[in-house]
């Protein structure tokens, strides 16, 4: 199993729904989660249909609209939704549970191969399957206020970026940028 860039950007995009929920700022618009995770607004858009259509999200219409989770984090198992976006998390089809496929190998029930994968498919299973969105959400959050990071799509955290949206990448002013850094006296 690996996984695929739709799969990485999909789960992405669900802890950014987890973390703006849990931070009180449940509806998010598709052009601030592209910005924030760097993803072409056309890509995102598809997957976040993908994951509305799987019942993990919905969306709301109007200048103000966007989308928000459609069930519970405690609810969301990410094992679930690596199989909605990439499919089985079998390494190979003879050991798939929810897309199986004859091999060709001669003597199904004796194949090595087949053991091996089998427990590769079941260590991965169990682990995706264990996890909850809103554990993942949890440890972020943990992990992000012991390194002190700014926390996204917290108040205070959107009041600062609109405040330096004017400014070059450097945050800097546009005068700054012809005539270097102004300098305190």
């Amino acid at each position: 199993m690996k996984l695929s860039k739709r799969g990485e950007y999909a789960l992405r995009a669900l802890i950014d729904f987890g973390l703006a929920r849990a931070l009180g700022k449940p509806l998010l618009q598709v052009n601030e989660l592209a910005r924030k995770e760097d993803i072409p607004v056309k890509f995102l858009e598809q997957i976040l249909m993908q994951l509305k259509a799987g019942g993990y999200l919905e969306s709301r219409r109007g200048k103000h609209g966007g989308y928000l989770l459609a069930a519970p984090p405690e609810q969301i198992r990410i094992g679930q939704v690596v199989r909605l976006i990439d499919g089985p998390l079998a390494p190979i089809a003879c050991v798939s549970q929810t897309a199986y496929s004859r091999c060709t190998c001669p003597d199904e029930e004796h194949c090595g191969l087949r053991m091996l994968m089998q427990d590769v498919r079941n260590a991965i299973s169990n682990i995706l399957d264990r996890f909850t969105l809103a554990e993942v959400v949890e440890v972020t959050l943990r992990k992000m206020r012991r390194d002190r990071v700014p926390l996204p799509f917290a108040a205070e955290t959107v009041l600062k970026s609109l405040a330096t949206a004017g400014r070059g990448r450097s945050g800097g002013s546009r005068k700054e940028a012809r005539n270097g850094p102004v300098r305190s006296k």
